[in-house]
Formats: structure tokens, C-alpha cells, sequence
């Protein structure tokens, strides 16, 4: 008996110390050691950046869906960040090319040329976000409209809509910094970033959306001002780090001047991985915009707030889908083919568990979770309904992103592109057409359509990834 006290004892010692560096943040050589033991520590703070970045959507979902007629509300917050994953599919192609040129670099054991890439990659995002960020800000009312939101929901989301899209370049900022941190693997660093903003904008929220003391309550349009300071916070906390010279990577301000060739192989990496992207963000723009024009103001509402609740529970599994591209992008770097394989079927074994877990507590509490973002009888339904049909998926859409990220984390960023475009704009979205108004199904036959859809991503990604031509990349 004492032995095995001592055994369990071990085990959790051995556990919390797991747990412990994980959270410090600090740079690892995943080239060698315990393979799980590289999962986790990479695979833990990813999660949980993930969460954080998740929980952005549903403090501003709870706090509007709150206000007087909060169908407008909900739709205008829903509608926005459909509309901004085109920002973020941006902001994830360079992240994923910084990642996996800089995950080369440190596995080749060269941190300046790490250093110098990740700064390139800073320059050019920031370069192209600045005419997105312009665009946004003159036609955000005429983007409502186009995406199917009434000209009501239109007319009081138009402020929303343009403060979100004007300091979209934080956005992009907080998702490349993070991809440069992972790829040198800190991920803890990330996590924090996220933690911070996340704090700034539960505390802001409530007092600029409803106001408080002499802080005049500014409704729907607060919940922009308070997610765009919450995440500004949080790019200020990433900055300090990447240039306080204490870890592995030596940032300075002289690598942002432009480098054409470092530019050219980052573009070569992240054009096809934006273009990947921005196909899956358009495939669910055009979703969001069928199941308004098939389910109205209600309709748009319910959908939005079952996706926001189903994206809190993926994000975590899709940064665990992210510790695979860290550690393949490193282990190719230190020409360690196997390992790096090994370390894809590790992280998608944990990534199963994890969705099995989710798909379980979304079918027994998902009511539940509906009820507390919205008071409407009617969006609860819609909301319901969707849940219900959108979690059939989840063990297809895990195994998915971890392969669609062994791709992108070895510089292979084609093949997810072409994946997706098949997936969605060659299946999904006609599939989708044809359920919601051929057989006149509205906005179930959208639900139905998602995870049919990501099943076959899923399979498609499996065959490739076994072809092995991933392993053959050059960076």
C-alpha cells in the first residue's frame, strides 16, 4: 500500500511539474525527449489561448443579447466576426507561415534567422490590414446589408461594425505575435497575451456597454470599444516580450525593415494558407447569409449564437491542432522525419478524447448554455436545433485541423487550400443551397450541411497525410 501511494504521489508530482512548465514560458527544443511530454506542454497553453480567443465572442454575445431587442444585437455581433474571419484569415496565413519558418529555423538551431522572419512577417500583415482596415470603415453599413442583416439591424450595428473592422490590425497583430511565439515554442507567452485581453474585456464590457458612474453606457457599440482596448492590452504584453531580448528569439526593430527575399519565401508559405483560410470564410459568410435570408432576424440569431458557443468548444481543440505544427516544423528542421509523424498521431489521439468529451457535454448541457446568452424563445430554438445537428461533427472536425496543421506547420500550406476548396465551395456550400431552398429545409438544412461536409475534409486530409509528401517540404 505505501508503495503505491508513493507511485501516485510520483504521478502527480510529475503531472503538476508538467503543469508548471507549461505555464512558465520559455522556449523548448522539441527535437528530442518524451513525445507526450511535447504534446502537452505545447498542447495545454494552446488550448487555453484558444479558449481565451473564443470567450472574446460570447462575453460580447452575453452582455448585448441582454439589451432591448437583442436579436439586432446578437445578429449585428454574429454577422461582424463572420465578416472579420476574412481579417483573420489574414492574420492565420502569416501566423502559420511565421510558425513554420520559424519552428524551421530554432530546430536548425538558427534564432537570428528565426527572429528576423518573424519580424518580416509583422511588416507585411500589418501592410495589407491597413487597406482592409479603410475599407471596413467606409462600407460597414453596406457589408451588414449585403451580409442579409435588415435594414434595422444594419442601421444600429453600422458603429459596431466600424470600430471592429478599424482596429482589426490588433486583431491581426495578437494572432501573428502568437504564431511567432509558438513556432519558437512558447506557447505559455500566447496563452497570456489571450488572458490579459480576455480580463481587460470582461472588465470593460458591462461598464461601456451599460455604463457605469460617469461612464456613459455606449450599448452595442461599447462591446467594440471594450474588445478592440482588451486586445490592444493584450498586443502591448506581446511587444514586451518579443523585445526584451530574454528568450530565444533576439527581436530587434532593424529586422522590420523589408527584406524582399525573407518577404518572397514568407508570401510563398502564407498566400496559399490566407487563400485557405479566406475559401473556409467565405464558405461561412455565405452560410450566415443563407440562414438569414431563409430564417430571418430570429433565424440569423439563433445560428449565431450556436456558433459562437460550438467555436468556444473547437478553439481549444484547434490549438492543440497547433502544437502538431510546431512540432513537425521542428522535428523537419532537425531531419526527424519520424518523429515528426509520430507526433501528429500523438496530438490527434488527444485531440479525440477531448472532442468526444465536448460532443457529450454540448448534447447533455447545450440548453442550458443557449439560455444564458439569450432570453428569446425563439433564438433558443433555432440556437438548439443547430447545436445539436453542428456537434454530430466534432470528433471529424479535431482530426481534421491536426492534419490540416501538420500541413501548414511543414510549409505544405497547398494542400489544405485545395482540401478546402473542395470541401466547402465545391461541397458544402452548394449542398447546403440545395437543402436549405431546393428541398426547402431554411436554415436546418445549413446545419446539416456542416458537419457532412467537415467528415469529408477530414477523410481527404487522411489520405494525404499518409501519402507523405508533407515530409518533403523545403522552407
Amino acid at each position: 500500500m505505501p508503495q503505491q501511494q508513493t507511485a501516485a504521489m510520483g504521478k502527480l508530482s510529475q503531472i503538476f511539474t508538467l503543469l508548471k512548465q507549461a505555464f512558465k514560458g520559455e522556449e523548448l527544443d522539441f527535437t528530442q525527449g518524451s513525445m507526450r511530454r511535447a504534446v502537452l506542454l505545447l498542447a495545454i497553453p494552446m488550448m487555453l489561448e484558444m479558449a481565451m480567443e473564443s470567450v472574446f465572442a460570447l462575453v460580447d454575445l452575453y452582455f448585448v443579447g441582454h439589451l432591448h431587442n437583442s436579436s439586432h444585437a446578437i445578429q449585428t455581433v454574429g454577422l461582424t466576426e463572420s465578416v472579420l474571419t476574412i481579417i483573420y484569415s489574414l492574420a492565420i496565413g502569416m501566423s502559420m507561415a511565421a510558425t513554420a519558418v520559424v519552428a524551421r529555423r530554432v530546430g536548425e538551431k538558427d534564432p537570428e534567422a528565426a527572429g528576423k522572419a518573424g519580424m518580416q512577417a509583422i511588416f507585411v500583415a500589418v501592410c495589407f490590414n491597413i487597406l482592409i482596415s479603410i475599407v471596413g470603415l467606409i462600407y460597414a453599413t453596406d457589408i451588414l446589408l449585403l451580409m442579409g442583416a435588415s435594414e434595422e439591424t444594419a442601421r444600429q450595428g453600422t458603429p459596431f461594425m466600424r470600430i471592429m473592422m478599424g482596429g482589426s490590425v490588433i486583431i491581426v497583430l495578437l494572432f501573428l505575435i502568437n504564431g511567432i511565439f509558438r513556432g519558437a515554442g512558447n506557447a505559455a507567452i500566447a496563452m497570456k497575451s489571450l488572458w490579459i485581453a480576455n480580463i481587460a474585456n470582461i472588465i470593460l464590457c458591462p461598464v461601456l456597454i451599460n455604463g457605469f458612474g460617469p461612464i456613459p453606457g455606449f450599448g452595442l457599440t461599447g462591446a467594440a470599444l471594450a474588445t478592440s482596448i482588451g486586445r490592444g492590452i493584450g498586443v502591448c504584453y506581446q511587444l514586451y516580450h518579443l523585445f526584451n531580448g530574454r528568450g530565444v528569439l533576439k527581436i530587434k526593430l532593424a529586422y522590420l525593415k523589408p527584406h524582399w527575399e525573407q518577404i518572397k519565401a514568407l508570401l510563398k508559405i502564407a498566400t496559399p494558407g490566407i487563400f485557405q483560410f479566406v475559401i473556409a470564410s467565405c464558405s461561412w459568410i455565405f452560410l450566415a447569409q443563407l440562414v438569414a435570408t431563409t430564417g430571418g432576424d430570429h433565424g440569423s440569431a439563433g445560428y449565431q449564437t450556436a456558433l459562437r458557443l460550438m467555436m468556444f468548444f473547437m478553439l481549444p481543440a484547434w490549438g492543440m491542432s497547433n502544437a502538431a505544427a510546431t512540432l513537425v516544423g521542428q522535428n523537419l528542421g532537425a531531419k526527424q522525419l519520424l518523429r515528426a509523424e509520430q507526433s501528429v498521431m500523438k496530438t490527434a489521439k488527444y485531440i479525440v478524447i477531448y472532442m468526444v468529451l465536448v460532443m457529450i457535454f454540448t448534447f447533455a448541457g447545450g440548453r442550458y448554455f443557449i439560455s444564458f446568452f439569450s432570453n428569446d424563445r425563439l433564438i433558443q430554438d433555432v440556437a438548439i436545433t443547430a447545436l445539436q445537428i453542428m456537434s454530430v461533427g466534432y470528433i471529424c472536425y479535431g482530426i481534421g485541423m491536426v492534419l490540416m496543421s501538420t500541413f501548414n506547420g511543414a510549409g505544405d500550406t497547398w494542400t489544405p487550400t485545395w482540401v478546402n476548396f473542395f470541401g466547402f465551395w465545391l461541397f458544402q456550400i452548394p449542398l447546403a443551397y440545395i437543402l436549405a431552398k431546393q428541398f426547402g429545409m431554411g436554415p436546418t438544412g445549413v446545419f446539416i450541411a456542416i458537419p457532412v461536409a467537415e467528415t469529408g475534409i477530414a477523410l481527404a486530409g487522411f489520405i494525404l497525410f499518409k501519402k507523405g509528401k508533407w515530409k518533403t517540404v523545403k522552407v
